[in-house]
């Protein structure tokens, strides 16, 4: 898929302009809008022991490399001199010991909260920075399926959990809504494709998928079928994660809605280690499940991170 080009300033104020009644301190997101951002990685826990991390963080230190520890999101570490530095030309990050992902990433994945000997479905995984978190927290010792359907973001998804050590993952390509039936999983995660309205900054191109005639109107019924297909491949009573790097409620709260009307599933309440506001109970004149505010959205301006919406499901 080609590139949009970026929003002039005035189009980006009008398209966002839409969310000014949900999104709290809306002059305060306008303006984080043009602030580059925020790099974030995580300590391999497969390749660096408990009693090596703080040698490495010493040899980052060394070479320049300023940190802060994330409180309540074990081994997340921000990069506090961030313009100075490039993660990805670390050789620390080549050999595996660290990782360079966005810290609202970890968010799914805490909300899944995987444990060693489950069999968990990754539904759309590449390039793979989730299925590796899921990986270093059981240990690798979970069994992860992680499918995508683009052979090209496979590529980089084997790439990037060769690089960190991974061996618990059987890497599968299948369209997401079509992925087979003949196995129930106990956790499956729809970390689905979204307009990324949360990633977006002033200037740069491709961020927003919906702009510019791109084709991906159809996003929305897309996610529907994934999530559909998610619930119908977990086992009773597992568990079901959605998310999405967006702002719109009809690629997050009305998706959720969608499946709430379609199958036997209730939404659970977790514990976030960041600050959230409540999911939406009304948009648009459409009136969502009146346990939609169990479900969490992260804007990027209160968490220095890219935003996202996570929902966490149960099928009964």
């Amino acid at each position: 898929m080609g590139k949009d080009k970026g929003f002039s300033n005035f189009e980006y104020l009008a398209y966002f302009s839409r969310y000014q009644e949900i999104i709290p301190d809306f002059e305060e997101f306008l303006n984080y809008l043009r602030i580059s951002h925020q790099q974030y990685f995580r300590i391999n826990n497969l390749k660096v022991s408990e009693e090596d991390e703080e040698k490495l963080l010493k040899i980052l230190e060394k070479k320049g490399i300023m940190i802060e520890e994330i409180k309540g999101i074990p081994k997340f570490y921000k990069v506090v001199n961030n313009e100075e530095v490039s993660l990805g030309n670390v050789k620390e990050y080549g050999l595996g010991l660290i990782h360079s992902m966005t810290l609202t990433s970890s968010l799914p994945v805490i909300a899944l909260d995987p444990k060693p000997g489950e069999l968990i479905l990754d539904l759309c995984s590449a390039p793979g920075g989730k299925t590796a978190l899921m990986a270093m927290m059981t240990g690798d010792r979970a069994i992860i399926v992680a499918n995508d359907k683009r052979i090209d973001r496979l590529t980089a998804l084997s790439a990037n959990l060769k690089r960190l050590g991974v061996t618990s993952v059987i890497i599968t390509r299948s369209k997401g809504e079509e992925f087979p039936f003949g196995i129930e999983f106990d956790k499956v995660l729809v970390d689905a494709p979204c307009s990324g309205e949360g990633r977006y900054k002033v200037g740069l191109e491709g961020e927003i998928l919906y702009q510019k005639g791109s084709g991906k109107s159809n996003l929305p019924s897309i996610q529907k079928g994934l999530l559909v297909r998610a619930c119908d491949l977990t086992k009773p009573g597992g568990i079901v994660v959605y998310s999405t790097c967006t702002v719109n409620p009809e690629e997050n709260e009305a998706v959720v809605d969608y499946l709430l009307r379609k199958r036997g599933v209730k939404i659970l309440d977790w514990e976030s280690p960041l600050p959230s506001y409540p999911g939406l109970t009304e948009w648009m004149e459409k009136v969502f499940h009146p346990d939609m505010p169990k479900t969490k959205r992260f804007y990027a301006h209160k968490i220095k991170a890219v935003g996202f919406f996570v929902a966490k499901l149960q099928k009964l």
